[in-house]
């Protein structure tokens, strides 16, 4: 350090000490300060300060859903619905090509809305004895196809997107069926619910929960959504919010016989329900 005039001595800093020793002495306060500040990054922020964010919410899940859908099970353990004997799983001719396998998957679906699965099963032995494929629909006159579907629900209404989605499948795919839900719906006649189901069905893929009036219904029922839903849209994507995906394949199946069974649309039957102690619904009647 440079000494001050006449004095022989080593400038002195304002607060008495020397220059090179305020500096020496400064270091370890610096890697302090430094040490203390890559800490409390890493932290981001200690408990109680100041901008700390609040607890993480716990994602929301009905109360007692688990008890209800085991109880559910054990009400469909028999397999004897509707569903289980004539539904889209038995309509479609397991042995055909899998290209002709899913073109009958697509169709039955198409077949099932607002259709009872007795109507759509006759139907679909109908059309499969007359050899069902692409080339045969399109082969076929509306007139004709129209008697061997009836009286499936919007029967006038179905021939016409038969035709009209059979054509595309033909001209865009090869006469196979999309393998997405983006593709499936934009074909004539088909909807979220009928898409999901036949991504499961036709493709083995679990692409979200297929949603109908009976699963509407009943999730409603059970409070499985956070407030009332008013369509099966709105449902399924309340539903796939909170539902673990490993359960998205099976509780389409589980609830349609159920809802065919015992938690009918008028009159439940409530007291055969094994959920009657713990489900909403049931407390109010």
């Amino acid at each position: 350090a440079a000494a001050a005039p006449g004095s022989g001595r080593p400038r002195r800093g304002a607060g008495g000490r020397s220059a090179s020793r305020r500096s020496l002495a400064a270091r370890p306060a610096l890697r302090g300060r430094r040490g203390r500040a890559a800490k409390r990054l890493a932290v981001a922020y200690e408990p109680g300060e100041e901008g700390a964010p609040g607890p993480t919410a716990a994602p929301w899940e009905p109360r007692g859903w688990r008890q209800q859908l085991e109880r559910i099970r054990q009400m469909r353990s028999r397999r004897d619905a509707p569903v289980d004997r004539m539904g889209v799983e038995t309509c479609y001719d397991s042995s055909a090509a899998p290209q002709v396998m899913r073109y009958q998957v697509l169709l039955s679906l198409m077949l099932s809305s607002q259709t009872k699965d007795e109507v759509t099963s006759a139907a679909m032995t109908r059309l499969r004895q007359r050899g069902l494929t692409v080339d045969s629909i399109l082969q076929m006159d509306d007139a004709t196809l129209g008697q061997i579907i009836y009286p499936v629900g919007f029967w006038r209404n179905k021939v016409k997107y038969i035709k009209q989605t059979t054509a595309i499948l033909k001209q865009q795919y090869g006469g196979d069926i999309p393998s997405t839900v983006e593709e499936l719906v934009k074909l004539p006649g088909v909807g979220p619910k009928m898409a999901h189901l036949a991504m499961h069905i036709a493709w083995n893929r679990v692409s979200g929960i297929s949603v109908d009036t009976h699963v509407h219904r009943i999730t409603n029922r059970l409070k499985w959504v956070k407030k009332e839903t008013r369509s099966p849209e709105e449902t399924r994507l309340a539903l796939e919010d909170w539902l673990p995906r490993d359960l998205w394949r099976e509780i389409n199946w589980l609830l349609v016989g159920f809802g065919q069974q015992t938690c009918l649309p008028v009159n439940p039957r409530c007291g055969e329900c094994l959920n009657r102690d713990i489900c909403p619904a049931a407390k109010r009647r």
